[in-house]
């Protein structure tokens, strides 16, 4: 009978415990998908934008080129291609700073999977190349995203000089982020894996989504 009433009494205990795990696992979760939820993500800049691997950071018109980057970029144009190559950066911020009844915490942000949308043309896929720590302090982070596509297979229905125009607009000297946005879904490092966002959002310069 002694020997009984031990076994319950460990199985009791034993299922408290799994209880209390269970519920510790469970406020976890909650926790780490409420931290998914609230990372934020705006554009902030492109820069180190080349065409045809000429850096055309200072340029605003086609008569900015000097005449051998133009005929070079001519002749890649004859040739029915038009690489360009830049870095986009992403502003990521994560309110959880321990204010409004949130605790403070850091987010790992381990993926970025993307598709980039210029002048609301959907073109390559892209990703970030390495995880990226983004602190529970309320301020802005800086995630750079390497991108290449080849304007003319997006583009290609375009003139040469509204072509040129593009370029400069994305990547010369009065660049701008507006013409373009990311179609992403973040991937968060949380104490039960990476966890993707449940829905795709626009990632865009005018406001932090």
């Amino acid at each position: 009978m002694f020997r009984l009433r031990r076994s319950a009494s460990a199985l009791l205990v034993l299922t408290s415990v799994l209880a209390l795990s269970s519920c510790a696992a469970l406020d976890q979760m909650t926790a780490a998908l409420t931290n998914l939820q609230r990372l934020k993500f705006r554009l902030a800049a492109v820069r180190d934008f080349r065409l045809m691997g000429i850096d055309i950071g200072g340029k605003a018109a086609l008569g900015d080129f000097n005449a051998l980057d133009a005929v070079k970029i001519a002749q890649a144009y004859r040739s029915r291609e038009l690489p360009v190559e830049f870095v986009l950066d992403v502003l990521a911020v994560n309110p959880n700073d321990g204010t409004g009844g949130s605790r403070r915490s850091t987010s790992t942000l381990t993926g970025l999977e993307c598709r980039l949308l210029v002048d609301g043309k959907p073109t390559v896929t892209g990703d970030i190349d390495r995880p990226f720590e983004i602190p529970g302090t309320g301020q802005e982070s800086i995630v750079p995203l390497r991108l290449s596509l080849d304007l003319l297979e997006f583009f290609g229905d375009r003139r040469y000089e509204d072509l040129i125009g593009l370029a400069l607009a994305l990547g010369g000297r009065d660049r701008t982020a507006t013409k373009i946005a990311l179609d992403a879904r973040p991937t968060v490092s949380t104490p039960f894996g990476p966890i993707a966002y449940p829905d795709r959002i626009t990632i865009v310069s005018t406001e932090f989504r």
